[in-house]
């Protein structure tokens, strides 16, 4: 798993290539959660575009990082995500509570205050 962290404004963007995984999770987990402490983040996005495997300890990481941003008052999102990894989140029902954009712009439009989906 590769994982790059960009700042854009007060939202820290995750681009992960590869799996995620109960081997990669905790690193996820753990760099996610420094960077958003370095940048002082509100909002978090994860853009999946090339993520080719997620299980449940993927979803687990996610669903924690949603807990700590919601903590901050900030929101989350994730963004182009592929067939099987959307289909992974949705049937998780985790779309309910974060939602899933086709494209960065559309989620970033969302984290800045626009309307969900």
């Amino acid at each position: 798993m590769e994982v790059s962290y960009e700042k854009k404004e007060n939202i820290l963007v995750v681009s992960v290539k590869g799996e995620i995984d109960h081997h990669t999770s905790t690193l996820l987990r753990e760099r996610t959660d420094e960077q958003l402490d370095k940048i002082c983040g509100k909002h978090l996005l994860f853009c999946f575009q090339e993520v080719t495997f997620m299980d449940s300890a993927g979803i687990g990481v996610l669903l924690g990082r949603f807990k700590r941003v919601q903590g901050l008052g900030g929101r989350m999102a994730i963004a182009c995500a592929g067939e099987r990894v959307g289909m992974i989140l949705k049937m998780s029902a985790l779309t309910s509570l974060i939602p899933l954009f086709s494209s960065q712009e559309e989620a970033i439009s969302y984290l800045k205050g626009g309307r969900g989906k």
